[in-house]
């Protein structure tokens, strides 16, 4: 590829709708149910956080941002019931409403998961390594205004509106400094280890190899066997 073939294939909107595939995708596995979100974006001036619930997650390295999620109490509550009754709980033994700590530490779960898949596709699609803090959730009454703890040169905010599998509605605000990945040559995107697979490896690299048996233990066997026994 010459100089003059080079070209900018990732821009704001492109980080943008990668994180929104990133919503779609944890919690639609999540609830078992469709979460979509509009194929309108809004330019945003600030980032806050909205009552009912509002959760943020800081991230920096290759470049630095800011990701917000604003829900209604209704969105939360479907979300988390559906999410938990799919795990196996039953709907008796679960919060009764929003303000419950359990709902606040289920959807922190979920925002850790959302971002956590995020993360990975910049590594393997953009070649750059970012990492982030971990979520916090709030139970809000009023609306809280958040800036990212950086200096962004040129900081660009996004709101996303999105809509459960009941149609309520919740929100994801994006600040993240102006950005363009340009690519320098051709190569194939690297796909992230699945943590399940790795774990799955070291507990079989842990477990200590059988011995051979040896030829006395063998004969033993055998006359074991022989009796019956």
């Amino acid at each position: 590829m010459s100089p003059q073939d080079h070209s900018v294939i990732f821009h704001t909107e492109d980080l943008l709708i990668s994180l929104c595939n990133s919503v779609t995708k944890v919690l639609t596995a999540a609830t078992h149910s469709q979460i979509r979100y509009s194929g309108m974006v809004q330019r945003i001036t600030k980032t806050c956080l909205k009552p009912d619930i509002g959760c943020f997650v800081l991230f920096d390295g290759g470049f630095s941002g800011l990701v917000v999620i604003n829900l209604s109490s209704q969105a939360a509550m479907e979300l988390y019931e559906s999410y938990m009754l799919n795990m196996g709980m039953a709907k008796e033994d679960l919060a009764s409403s929003h303000t419950s700590d359990d709902v606040s530490n289920v959807m922190g779960e979920l925002m850790n998961q959302i971002v956590g898949d995020f993360t990975s596709k910049v590594g393997r699609d953009l070649q750059t390594h970012i990492t982030q803090n971990q979520p916090k959730m709030l139970v809000l009454n009023k609306q809280v205004i958040l800036s990212v703890d950086t200096n962004l040169d040129q900081p660009e905010g996004r709101r996303v509106t999105f809509f459960t599998g009941r149609n309520n509605i919740f929100y994801l605000e994006l600040a993240v400094d102006r950005t363009e990945f340009i690519k320098l040559y051709d190569f194939e995107p690297q796909e992230a280890p699945n943590p399940d697979e790795l774990i799955a490896q070291a507990h079989a690299e842990s477990k200590p190899a059988k011995k051979p048996k040896s030829k006395e233990q063998n004969d033993q066997d055998d006359l074991l066997q022989a009796l019956g026994m």
